[in-house]
């Protein structure tokens, strides 16, 4: 009679045993908001796993007992932000970390608890099982916090011309209808204008740009308007709100520019001039820095990633600011493009850990 084949229950996952280790001072960490779980060899202390909050002063000690037990390399699971002040001290203690994804790992077996996990991690990290994801040099996640922060800048700022958009909806004044931005030169101009308490809409279509396509009698008809106390309330405040952060834009801008300067320049201008833009455009993007960002990404990446097609200004600065200069960690231009998100979700994330 054949013999009946043990097969494994639905979502159990087979526990390895004997793997061997390739990484003897390795530590696991699972980090959450208000506390840490780190797991230790046994050998290494007579409590191996210890529990840390996330004060610094903690993370401090933490580091420390890490070194009495003559840790050298760190695995932590990538957990919101919380695992980035811990990454930042560690790293700064002078450990070898790596940054795991929680999808790139098999999760301990059987019921799930921040010790297990913690345990878990540090036995595979010592069989060398764990792979790291990117993470950049310090400079460029410095610049990488400056872009982002730049980013949310402009959509809250995108925001109140909604809200302008909206207040003129309310009183039938169709400004946004007859021009394409109503914070560029012609729409402050009227919108300036509207809020010192002008009515008469042929006042008012005089003050546009001659470059307005619009013709001034399509501009009178979009100006009359019925204005409504509380609507131009609103709109004065959204105005207000939008130019706050067009300030606090221009002063991102200015730390953005420092923060360039801090790269090693990869050209020598003088013997290699950046060569004019092949494309001008005719119409600036409002919320492109002032400052010369195209000459800084020349000095820092040694190239004009801008001569490709495709490559704006703006592009190619947020390629610096989420990978930085150096692309060598990822193993070829298919795990490049994998990590970029360009291939099927099946295809799992590789770089160099």
């Amino acid at each position: 009679m054949a013999r009946k084949r043990k097969t494994k229950r639905s979502g159990q996952a087979a526990r390895p045993e004997n793997i061997p280790i390739l990484n003897p001072n390795a530590a696991g960490m699972d980090i959450g908001a208000e506390e840490i779980y780190v797991a230790v060899p046994a050998d290494r202390d007579g409590q191996p796993v210890q529990r840390f909050a996330t004060f610094t002063s903690e993370l401090c000690r933490l580091a420390g007992w890490l070194k009495q037990c003559r840790i050298d390399t760190v695995a932590m699971e990538a957990t919101g932000v919380y695992w980035i002040p811990v990454y930042q001290i560690l790293e700064t203690s002078g450990f070898e970390l790596c940054l795991v994804n929680a999808r790139y790992f098999q999760n301990v077996p059987g019921r799930k608890t921040d010790v297990s996990d913690c345990q878990w991690l540090q036995r595979l990290h010592s069989a060398g099982l764990l792979r790291g994801s990117f993470r950049p040099a310090q400079e460029v996640c410095v610049l990488r916090s400056l872009t982002r922060h730049r980013d949310n800048l402009i959509r809250l700022a995108s925001t109140h011309v909604l809200h302008m958009q909206k207040a003129l909806d309310q009183m039938n004044v169709q400004l946004h209808h007859v021009l394409s931005d109503i914070t560029g030169l012609s729409g402050l101009a009227i919108l300036d204008a509207i809020l010192a308490g002008e009515r008469d809409p042929q006042s008012l279509a005089r003050l546009r740009d001659g470059r307005v396509k619009a013709s001034e009698e399509t501009m009178v008809q979009a100006l009359t308007g019925d204005y409504r106390a509380e609507h131009l309330f609103t709109l004065k405040q959204s105005l207000a709100a939008y130019r706050q952060y067009q300030k606090l834009m221009r002063a991102c801008d200015l730390e953005i520019e420092q923060q360039l300067k801090q790269f090693d320049a990869k050209v020598d201008v003088k013997a290699a001039p950046l060569a004019p833009p092949k494309v001008r455009r005719k119409r600036l993007f409002s919320n492109k820095p002032k400052f010369d960002l195209r000459s800084h990404l020349y000095h820092i990446f040694g190239v004009d990633l801008t001569a490709v097609p495709g490559i704006s200004v703006l592009t190619a600065h947020t390629i610096l600011a989420e990978i930085g200069p150096d692309i060598s960690k990822f193993r070829n231009a298919s795990a490049f493009a994998s990590w970029l998100g360009l291939c099927p979700p099946t295809t799992s994330v590789e770089a160099k850990s």
